[in-house]
């Protein structure tokens, strides 16, 4: 579990909550209409811009957003260390072992490659065409969020103009203008409220993540390189301390 996000949205809301709470009756601020209409219209909205299939990818960058699935840099490096040095003591299919019992596709992917005997280079190819497709689906999560926070307060606006136009309907009855008007006010309100507590930082947060990945990833590349050519040990070690900062790098050691 992500700390930072689920922190950083309960924060978000609770603070929120508490201004509503603060204000006054927090019910007044609650307008099924406005939030139907924005609701209501950003899923159509994105149903109708993007693929179905695509649209279900959300689902899984959500949970990324909220997890830490990938493997710390340092973990990496002391892996790859240990996989050297056992292929170049027992060979490399002393490594049957730990692909049969890694929990992460990509490196058990790469350790059989490994294990198969193929070419360094042809690892190094056939990897980043994978890390590529891994790549495509944090992107196309990434920006379906985007779009979702560009449609939120467009919905929002949508959603203040209907209520304007009930308010302008009701002049002659003071009563119902209330309603009229809470809609077009709550309405600009949902929106941005969406688009900047919701679908912004988790969008943002799926590109840190992706960016995070993508550097873990090129490390496994190097190492499987290294692990396959039959490099040193120490020498890989020093190849990946190399994509990691100067602060890092003596925590990794």
């Amino acid at each position: 579990m992500d700390i930072a996000t689920m922190l950083g949205l309960v924060a978000g809301i609770v603070l929120i909550a508490a201004s509503l709470f603060m204000g006054g009756d927090p019910m007044s601020y609650w307008d099924a209409p406005a939030f139907l209409i924005i609701g209501g219209g950003v899923c159509a909205a994105t149903m109708i811009h993007y693929k179905l299939s695509d649209v279900m990818i959300i689902f899984s960058a959500l949970g990324r957003a909220f997890t830490i699935d990938i493997a710390p840099a340092e973990n990496v490096i002391r892996d790859m260390v240990e996989y050297a040095r056992i292929a170049r003591r027992d060979g490399v299919l002393a490594l049957e072992e730990r692909m049969r019992n890694c929990r992460d596709k990509f490196l058990a992917k790469g350790l059989q490659l490994v294990i198969d005997g193929t070419e360094a280079d042809m690892i190094r190819e056939v990897m980043l065409i994978e890390l590529n497709t891994l790549q495509r689906r944090s992107k196309r999560g990434m920006e379906i969020l985007l779009y979702m926070a560009e449609a939120a307060p467009g919905f929002g606006m949508v959603a203040t103009l209907i209520g304007l136009v009930q308010m302008l309907k009701q002049l002659s009855d003071p009563s119902q203008i209330g309603a009229g008007m809470a809609t077009a006010l709550l309405g600009t309100f949902y929106g941005a409220l969406a688009a900047n507590l919701f679908f912004l930082p988790l969008a943002g947060k799926l590109q840190t993540r992706g960016k995070e990945e993508e550097i873990v990833r090129l490390m496994m590349i190097e190492g499987f390189r290294g692990v396959q050519s039959g490099v040193n040990p120490s020498v890989i070690e020093d190849r990946l301390l190399s994509y990691l900062t100067p602060a890092r790098r003596e925590g990794a050691k």
